[in-house]
C-alpha cells in the first residue's frame, strides 16, 4: 500500500464511500445491541448534523494544507463540509478560535486539532470535555496528559519522532560517508515533534560518530526561517558543512534554496513530512531523504474517528486503550522507493468504522 503524500488533487480521488461509514457499526462494538449499544443509538448524531472541523496552523506549509485538504475529501464522501481554521501558528489566537467553536452548538461538533505546542492541548481538552464536543489531537500534547481520563477526548496519533529523526540522521551521515559536519534545524521547540526528532539525531550521531554536529538552531519548522538561518550557518561554518539535517520538509527546501544561492551543491540535505517539493527533490537528486507522515491522511482519519462516534456507529468503550493515544506508520523515503510515493492510492477500508486504527504502531508508552 503507497500512502497519500499529494494535496487535493490526488486526495480527492480517495474512494471512501459514505455507505461503509454508515454500515460499519455491524463489524465494530459490542454485537449483541445490549444497553451500551441503546445509549450510543439515543445520543447518536445524524450524519447530516455533524459539524466537521479541521485546524491546523497555516496553509502556507504545504503539510499542513494537504491536512486539511484530506480532511476536506473525507468530508465530502460524507455529504458534509469541512471548516478549515488556521491560526498562524500564534497560541493565543488558536485558543481563541477553539473557544468560539465551543461556545455554540456542540452536540455534533467534532474537531481534528493540531495543538500549535505541548502546553496548548490541556485547555483544549478541557474546553472539548466540558462542551460536549469530540475531540481528536495530532502530534502535541504533555507526556502526563492522559486521553483515558476524559470521555470527549477521542484519540490522540502522533509519529515515533525519536525513529524517524534517527532514520533521517544515518541517511544523512550514509550520504556524507559516514564522516563530515552537519547543521541541525530544529522545529517549534514547545512541540514533542521537534524534541522526538532531535533526540533520534542524537541517537544517529552516537551510532555515526564521525559526523560531527557543527550548530543547530530552531527555524521553527519555516521554509522562509530556514532559509535565513541556513544562510547565517553556512557563513558561520563555510566548507566544513556538509549535510543539513532538518526536523520537517519546509525547513529542508527553505535550507535548499539557502545552498542554492550559496552555490553549495555538494551539501546533502533531508527532512520529514514527505511533501510534494521535498519528493520533487529527492527525485531530481537535490534532497537525500524524507519520512512521510502522510498529512492528507491524517487530515481524513481524524474526523472520521469523530464522526463514527458521534454518528453512534463507533462507542467510546470500544476503542481500545491502545488506540486512545497512538503512533501510526511512517516511511524512510530516498531515491530508491521515491518513485512509489509520487502516485500514491489508499484503500478505503481505513476509514471505515471498524478500522480506523489499521495503521497503528502501537501506544504512545
Amino acid at each position: 500500500m503507497k500512502l497519500i503524500t499529494q494535496p487535493i488533487a490526488a486526495v480527492i480521488g480517495l474512494a471512501l464511500a459514505a455507505t461503509a461509514l454508515t454500515a460499519c457499526s455491524e463489524d465494530v462494538g459490542g454485537g449483541g445491541g445490549g444497553d451500551a449499544a441503546d445509549a450510543a443509538d439515543a445520543a447518536a448524531c445524524a450524519p447530516e448534523d455533524v459539524t466537521l472541523v479541521g485546524q491546523v496552523r497555516n496553509e502556507s506549509n504545504p503539510y499542513e494544507a494537504s491536512w486539511l485538504d484530506g480532511g476536506d475529501a473525507f468530508a465530502e464522501q460524507v455529504g458534509l463540509t469541512q471548516d478549515r481554521l488556521t491560526y498562524d501558528g500564534d497560541s493565543t489566537r488558536q485558543q481563541e478560535q477553539i473557544s468560539q467553536l465551543l461556545a455554540g452548538n456542540t452536540d455534533c461538533l467534532v474537531m481534528n486539532i493540531l495543538p500549535n505546542g505541548d502546553s496548548d492541548t490541556p485547555p483544549i481538552v478541557e474546553g472539548a470535555q466540558e462542551a460536549g464536543a469530540y475531540l481528536v489531537t495530532q502530534w502535541n500534547k504533555p507526556a502526563d496528559l492522559t486521553v483515558t481520563d476524559y470521555d470527549q477526548w477521542l484519540s490522540h496519533l502522533t509519529y515515533d519522532g525519536v525513529d524517524s529523526g534517527q532514520q533521517i540522521g544515518d541517511a544523512l551521515a550514509e550520504s556524507i560517508g559516514g564522516s563530515g559536519g552537519i547543521i541541525a534545524l530544529q522545529g517549534i521547540l514547545d512541540t514533542g515533534a521537534a524534541k522526538d526528532r532531535f533526540a533520534g539525531l542524537e541517537a544517529s550521531l552516537e551510532a555515526n560518530p564521525d559526523v560531527e554536529l557543527l550548530d543547530q538552531q530552531t527555524a521553527n519548522f519555516s521554509r522562509a526561517e530556514a532559509l535565513e538561518v541556513t544562510k547565517t550557518l553556512l557563513t558561520k561554518h563555510g566548507d566544513d558543512v556538509k549535510g543539513i539535517w532538518a526536523a520537517n520538509d519546509d525547513m529542508a527546501l527553505g535550507a535548499l534554496e539557502a545552498l542554492e544561492q550559496a552555490g553549495r551543491t555538494d551539501v546533502a540535505v533531508v527532512g520529514i513530512d514527505a511533501v510534494p517539493d521535498a519528493l520533487t527533490a529527492i527525485e531530481d537528486g537535490t534532497m537525500t531523504a524524507t519520512v512521510s507522515s502522510d498529512g492528507p491522511w491524517q487530515g481524513g482519519i481524524g474526523l472520521a474517528i469523530g464522526y463514527c462516534v458521534a454518528t453512534g456507529e463507533l462507542a467510546l468503550d470500544d476503542i481500545a486503550d491502545e488506540d486512545r493515544a497512538w503512533f501510526a506508520e511512517q516511511f524512510l523515503i530516498t531515491s530508491d522507493n521515491v518513485a512509489d510515493f509520487t502516485s500514491p492510492s489508499v484503500e478505503e477500508s481505513e476509514f471505515e468504522c471498524g478500522n480506523l486504527f489499521s495503521r497503528s504502531q502501537g501506544a504512545i508508552s
